[in-house]
C-alpha cells in the first residue's frame, strides 16, 4: 500500500464520525420538524445558496462570500498579527527584565481580566463602526496568551545556553536571535495557537455588534430575517474555518519547529 493510500486511511479513521453524526442529525431534526433546528441537508442547500452558486470565474462564490468572508478573514488576521509582534516583544521584555516584570505585572493581570466584549462602547466611541474597531478588539483579547507564553518561554531559558553564548561573545542582538528566541519559540507558538482561536471568537462578536459586512453581521442578518437555514449556515462556516485554520497553523507549527522535536528525540 502506498503512503498517499495511508495517509487516507488515517484521515478517514479520525472522521469517521464525523457522517454519523450528520446522519443522526438530518433523521432527529426531520423527526422533530422545529424551524429552529432545519436539517444539514437544508442547511448545505442554504450554504450553496448564500455563498457557493457563483460564476465558475470568482471559483463559484457569490458577491455574498466575496464581500464577507475576505473581510472576515482580514480582520482575523490583522488582529493576530498585531498582536503576535505586540505580544512577543512585550513577552520577550518581560521574561528578560525581572523588574519591568514586577512593574507592568499589575496592568497585565488588570488589562486580561477584564472581558474583551466589555470594551466594545469604548472601542466604537474611539474607533466608530469599521474594521479598525474590530481590529481594537481582536488584539486586546487574545494578546494575553502570547504575551505571557512568549515571557514564560523567555524566562525559562536554558541558563548553559546563555554562558555559552556570553563565551562565544555574542551581543544581546546575537543572544536574543540566536538563544533567547528559539528556546522560547514553543511556548510562543503555544500562545498564538491558542490566540488564532480566539480571535475568530472575537470576529464575530465585534462585527455582531458594530458592522455591516463581515460573517458575523451575515449571521445578525439572517437571524434579524428569520432565515434560521441562513444563520446555521454561518455557524457551520464558523467552525469550518476554525477547523482550517488550526489545521493550518499546525501544519506550519510542525514544519518551523521540527528542529524541537528532533532535539528532544535526541536527548
Amino acid at each position: 500500500m502506498t503512503a498517499a493510500a495511508m495517509r487516507f486511511l488515517r484521515v478517514a479513521g479520525r472522521l469517521w464520525l464525523v457522517p454519523v453524526v450528520l446522519v443522526a442529525w438530518e433523521v432527529a431534526t426531520r423527526t422533530a420538524e422545529d424551524i429552529f433546528f432545519p436539517p444539514p441537508t437544508v442547511i448545505a442547500s442554504r450554504m450553496h445558496e448564500l455563498w457557493f452558486s457563483g460564476p465558475a470565474q470568482h471559483l463559484w462564490l457569490t458577491e455574498g462570500a466575496l464581500e464577507n468572508i475576505p473581510t472576515s478573514l482580514g480582520r482575523i488576521f490583522s488582529g493576530w498579527l498585531l498582536a503576535g509582534v505586540i505580544g512577543i516583544a512585550l513577552g520577550i521584555m518581560l521574561g528578560r527584565s525581572e523588574r519591568f516584570s514586577q512593574f507592568v505585572d499589575p496592568i497585565i493581570q488588570f488589562g486580561r481580566a477584564i472581558p474583551p466584549p466589555a470594551l466594545l462602547p469604548l472601542f466604537l466611541a474611539l474607533f466608530a463602526i469599521g474594521t479598525q474597531m474590530q481590529v481594537a478588539t481582536i488584539v486586546f483579547g487574545i494578546i494575553w496568551p502570547i504575551l505571557l507564553n512568549a515571557s514564560d518561554g523567555a524566562r525559562h531559558v536554558d541558563r548553559l545556553h546563555l554562558e555559552t553564548a556570553s563565551a562565544f561573545g555574542f551581543s544581546r542582538g546575537q543572544r536574543l536571535m540566536r538563544v533567547i528566541l528559539p528556546s522560547a519559540m514553543p511556548k510562543i507558538f503555544a500562545g498564538l495557537r491558542l490566540s488564532l482561536s480566539l480571535a475568530l471568537i472575537l470576529m464575530v462578536i465585534s462585527e455582531l455588534v458594530g458592522s455591516t459586512n463581515g460573517i458575523g453581521f451575515q449571521l445578525l442578518d439572517a437571524q434579524r430575517s428569520y432565515d434560521y437555514p441562513g444563520v446555521w449556515g454561518s455557524i457551520v462556516l464558523l467552525g469550518v474555518l476554525g477547523y482550517v485554520l488550526n489545521t493550518a497553523f499546525l501544519a506550519a507549527e510542525r514544519r518551523i519547529l521540527s528542529w524541537h522535536r528532533t532535539a528532544n528525540q535526541t536527548t
